[in-house]
């Protein structure tokens, strides 16, 4: 276990519920590779074993002590345990009710966090920046293309007005007094159609955008920086947005999440003990005596992303079946210091990421229904199946 071993040797089921485990428990203070509030937990199970035996157990059994309650480690005397725990600034949640063989599948994940990470999951976030930009209003192009079409019908005007004061000399027709272009009747009602296209366009592109908040940063109560939590630490997305992954919509974290470590960690390295103490207060913790001692009030979060009531998105559809990574919409939310919608969230941005994005369709029960297309890739009829080929942009999928 101690040592990194080969894809053929581990057991998916087990690496998997060992993630599962491991996301739920651990990813609070601990990443596989990364030292966060507790340490980096890729090598641990050696650390242990190297550490020797004592009182009849071995460092592999002092590790179960260790995961279960580390008191029991410290208070029996196993040194390596006394060392780990004074090196920590934070003091270890306790796990009782993990079994030994959870513990196990815990450490498979941690001991071989790449073993079966998913190819290119970055893949679509990449189109999703591209059709974001394209999102974002009228381009420069029009402008451009506004100003052709003026230039154009200046040089229109121009060569019909050669050509008819040739046409006239050689009929001896006399010329009339040259008019100024600005007064020429044909200029006139070139620029009313123009005028009227561009006014037409502006009001559809404005109705078309309204309601769209992509840029959107409101001031949250609580000032909470995903670049140290879900970039510095790692910290699994769905760890705090629990249920992600389990119905429509994505939950706000609640501050009980946050206590999991902030109980312990009460000063931070961006604001201090500032923010941290707005948590306390939310839910009446004393940081003092280390009890709740007064009743939990409600922070007033600010949403960010909103669709219109009209539209339908299910997040667990998305995160379970399509395996769409959370950056994918919300852009590199690991970056941010304060979180703001990176997507226009639109119709067409949509659309366009549905006929974009392939589905994972081999070995995939949930689209084992999909007889005719299993039939065509089978045949090599066709390479791929995009999200647009199971109904994706079918109207009643979103409006029903």
């Amino acid at each position: 276990m101690g040592l990194l071993l080969s894809h053929a040797e581990i057991d998916k089921a087990k690496w998997t519920q060992g993630k599962s485990l491991f996301k739920s428990n651990c990813a609070a203070c601990h990443n596989p590779k990364v030292d966060g509030t507790g340490p980096a937990l890729m090598g641990v199970t050696a650390q242990w074993e190297n550490a020797g035996s004592y009182k009849g157990k071995t460092g592999k059994q002092w590790l179960y002590i260790w995961i279960h309650n580390w008191n029991d480690a410290v208070n029996d005397g196993y040194k390596f345990a006394i060392d780990m725990a004074n090196s920590r600034p934070a003091a270890m949640n306790v796990f009782a009710t993990l079994k030994d063989a959870d513990i196990d599948d815990i450490l498979l994940y941690t001991e071989n966090p790449d073993a079966f990470a998913p190819v290119a999951a970055a893949a679509p976030a990449a189109s999703a920046t591209t059709t974001a930009d394209a999102d974002k209003g009228p381009s420069t192009g029009i402008y451009l293309f506004v100003v052709f079409l003026v230039v154009l019908v200046a040089i229109l005007i121009g060569v019909t007005s050669k050509l008819d004061k040739i046409i006239a000399e050689k009929k001896g027709i006399l010329q009339p007094v040259k008019v100024p272009l600005y007064k020429r009747t044909n200029f006139i009602v070139a620029l009313v159609l123009l005028g009227i296209v561009l006014v037409s366009y502006g009001t559809v592109d404005a109705v078309v955008h309204l309601g769209r908040q992509q840029g959107y940063q409101p001031t949250q109560p609580i000032k909470f920086s995903h670049a140290l939590h879900a970039g510095k630490h790692k910290i699994d997305c769905q760890y705090c947005h629990q249920t992600a992954n389990k119905g429509k919509n994505s939950n706000i974290p609640s501050l009980n999440t946050c206590m999991n470590c902030h109980k312990n960690v009460s000063k931070g390295p961006k604001y201090g003990t500032e923010e941290i103490a707005k948590i306390y207060k939310a839910v009446g913790w004393d940081s003092y005596n280390q009890t709740y001692s007064k009743p939990a009030k409600p922070v007033e979060w600010v949403r960010i992303h909103n669709l219109p009531d009209h539209v339908y998105f299910n997040h667990a559809q998305h995160v379970n079946v399509g395996k769409v990574q959370c950056q994918t919409c919300h852009g590199p939310i690991e970056t941010m210091e304060e979180v703001y919608q990176y997507s226009p969230l639109s119709m067409g941005w949509c659309i366009n990421c549905h006929r974009q994005t392939e589905v994972q369709f081999a070995s995939n029960k949930y689209y084992s229904t999909y007889e005719q297309l299993h039939e065509k890739l089978k045949n090599h009829e066709i390479d791929k199946v995009t999200v647009e080929s199971i109904g994706g942009t079918d109207c009643q999928r979103c409006h029903y």
